[in-house]
């Protein structure tokens, strides 16, 4: 396949494995195209639950050693998927921790990236717009996807850092205005469709009944971009069983690629919130191509 490398694609996300479940099949398409893919990680995840047992001592309530072991995790995730540019922001001067869930005692520490000054944290991510020139800039909306103090606190960094890099007086370097600029979405039919056929084989969706029951759930009307990523839905995979602290292979994801075939995790959709959309569409109207009319 011809080079496509003077294209680039900036991926901002709150923990490790966030980029996984939302992009996996995404990156690793775009790699195999040759674009540029970087992935910026805001925290290490350091108070996220541990699903296997043996390694429960890493957990913030015993030795705290969990944010180190999921860099490792996402280290090995990014070469399932191919992606060899993946930093935390602020690094290594700034080492920002998981804010924990809304309310939690975690939040209201001094370091966690939810207290995190939003020009500061902008700052950091500016320099990495500045240096890779990236056409197109994929975060959560404004919600954080479910509410999640980090994710939304990602969503406010990485919108910010867009503005701030096309300002030619902020900052050093020169100035870079991203084209493109897609939030993460999961329209609300897919969602009602994978639990009719979970129901079907009598597997359980995540406990919910409707699609109303998962604040991540999309108007479909909202949803403007579909990518199709089946063909990468093996290193998808891979990835996420990298991620064995937060994604059991017994577990809710993996069942529903078991239940609903590739295509739960093949197809990942995006919702266009700057730039114009591509006049390639399928058979929903959506754009196929985040780098259409670039």
């Amino acid at each position: 396949m011809q080079s496509n490398s003077s294209r680039r694609v900036l991926l901002v996300h709150a923990h490790p494995d966030d980029e996984t479940i939302n992009n996996g099949a995404t990156m690793a398409k775009l790699v195999a195209e040759g674009v540029g893919v970087t992935l910026v990680t805001c925290t290490r995840g350091e108070e996220g639950e541990v699903l296997v047992s043996e390694l429960a001592h890493l957990a913030s309530a015993h030795n705290d050693n969990l944010g180190e072991h999921r860099e490792g995790e996402l280290a090995d995730a990014m070469t399932a998927l191919g992606v060899r540019d993946h930093r935390f922001l602020g690094a290594p001067e700034v080492k920002w921790r998981d804010s924990g869930m809304m309310g939690s005692e975690p939040n209201n520490r001094r370091d966690v990236f939810w207290q995190a000054d939003l020009d500061t944290a902008a700052g950091y991510l500016v320099k990495i717009i500045r240096e890779i020139k990236p056409d197109v800039l994929i975060t959560y909306d404004e919600f954080g996807g479910y509410g999640h103090p980090d994710h939304i606190q990602a969503h406010r960094v990485a919108m910010r850092a867009a503005e701030l890099a096309a300002n030619p007086n902020f900052g050093t370097g020169d100035a870079w205005e991203i084209k493109k600029i897609y939030w993460n979405a999961i329209p609300r039919s897919v969602i009602a469709e994978g639990i009719a056929k979970m129901k079907e084989v009598g597997s359980d969706f995540m406990g919910v009944e409707s699609p109303d029951d998962l604040p991540f759930a999309k108007d479909d009307a909202l949803v403007t971009t579909k990518i199709d990523g089946t063909a990468y839905i093996d290193a998808k995979m891979k990835a996420m069983a990298a991620h064995p602290t937060q994604i059991a292979l017994d577990g809710p994801f993996f069942s529903l690629s078991n239940n609903l075939g590739v295509t739960v995790w093949g197809h990942e959709y995006y919702t266009l919130v700057k730039g114009q959309l591509g006049l390639e569409r399928d058979e929903n109207g959506r754009e196929v191509d985040l780098f259409a009319g670039i």
